[in-house]
């Protein structure tokens, strides 16, 4: 989710040989996998905070928020989670991209190091409060220091799909997904750079998003029961690539979002109904078949829909939408144990504006304390690695 978990994308690629200090670790040498005849195949790709993704990030929340709360007729709204996971790996592949076309490599410890300070002091603290406070909400609910654990190291996915737990912490689920994506992902990235031909990532990546789609659809057909595929990382993971397909799709495909936009033209606007008619109808197995990828492939259109000013990015830039979305991560976080004791004393309305007035004051709170500081020590700069990006560009994950 969020990745849900990145609100706000500040970046600057510097010039071909400058630094980009975006991630982090081991590196992976071979730029020249990335160029043909002593060109790069990539095009000069810059990436700005862009306040429709946040926006986007606000409809998304709203929508899991409609879904939790038990509103009427919104039955499937938790498809929201499939715009954060698109979103996620649009954006991190971006990052992971520039990084490789500037640098020749990645930096593993670097990108590990500042996932560790953007998520894990937010997720502390939330899971601090919830040790404390939930014996006072629920006297009779056991293993609340085993949902903590499970939600700790990031394993709720295969926790809930296999043990059901965690249970009151079960939108947890999706945090796991994303965090098993950020390990495998950026090696796998790097290998898969090194043995495509240039200019054809987007291909190798494709066919991932086929391949993970066909594994879901392989378990639907298995007869394995819904909680079984729709929380596990193996079987949500196209959201994901359908992300990071679009990411390789933008770096080396010159004008792929200006063909797509002059098609479509005063349709670019569809796909962001179509979340919200999904949302209103739920079926099990139809979602599992069909539904998450329609989802997923309305996002994709969304993304490259906001590369520009237009209809989209304009109703996606809505002030309250942007602030939604820029504390999007804290509010998954909080609103659930919030939604969950909601709705054992109040009606629907009431749970739905209480529960997001509640969650969105915990996630500011959060946000402007806990978070700010860790983002700071996050950023300090390094003697040993010194960094030629300008301070605004070193903004880029949060």
């Amino acid at each position: 989710m969020f990745l849900a978990s990145d609100p706000g994308l500040r970046a600057d690629c510097p010039r071909p040989g400058g630094r980009c200090a975006v991630f982090s670790a081991w590196s992976s040498p071979g730029l020249d996998h990335l160029t043909s005849r002593g060109k790069s195949v990539l095009t000069e790709f810059k990436l700005r905070y862009n306040p429709a993704l946040d926006g986007l990030r606000g409809i998304a929340i709203v929508l899991v928020l409609l879904s939790h709360a038990h509103v009427p007729l919104f039955d499937g709204a938790f498809l929201g989670v499939d715009l954060f996971f698109v979103l996620s790996g649009y954006l991190i592949t971006s990052l992971l991209l520039i990084e490789w076309h500037t640098e020749g490599r990645l930096d593993y410890w670097r990108f590990y190091r500042r996932r560790f300070f953007r998520l894990m002091p937010a997720l502390a603290l939330f899971l601090a409060a919830y040790v404390l406070f939930a014996p006072l909400l629920w006297p009779d609910l056991d293993d609340i220091y085993q949902d903590a654990l499970v939600s700790l190291l990031y394993l709720a996915d295969y926790g809930i799909a296999f043990f059901d737990s965690p249970d009151t912490l079960l939108h947890m689920w999706s945090l796991a997904v994303e965090e098993h994506f950020y390990l495998i992902w950026p090696p796998l990235l790097a290998f898969l750079v090194r043995k495509a031909a240039p200019g054809k990532l987007w291909r190798t990546i494709l066919l991932l998003w086929l391949l993970a789609w066909a594994w879901r659809i392989f378990w639907v057909f298995q007869g394995q029961q819904f909680y079984e595929i729709f929380f596990r990382f193996d079987t949500r993971a196209t959201g994901l690539l359908a992300g990071s397909l679009l990411a390789a799709l933008l770096h080396e495909r010159t004008g792929f979002a200006e063909a797509i936009q002059s098609r479509l033209h005063h349709l670019m606007w569809l796909p962001l109904a179509i979340p919200l008619l999904m949302s209103l109808g739920w079926d099990n197995q139809d979602a599992m078949l069909w539904g998450i990828t329609v989802v997923e492939c309305a996002a994709i259109v969304i993304l490259v829909a906001v590369q520009r000013q237009g209809l989209v990015y304009d109703m996606l830039t809505a002030p309250a939408l942007v602030q939604l979305g820029r504390l999007s991560y804290g509010i998954y976080l909080w609103h659930y144990p919030v939604v969950r004791y909601l709705r054992a004393e109040f009606s629907w309305p009431v749970v739905l504006v209480l529960g997001l007035a509640i969650s969105a004051a915990l996630a500011a709170l959060s946000f402007y304390t806990v978070e700010r500081w860790a983002l700071r020590w996050r950023d300090a700069p390094r003697k040993e690695r010194p960094t030629s990006l300008p301070a605004h560009a070193r903004q880029a994950m949060r």
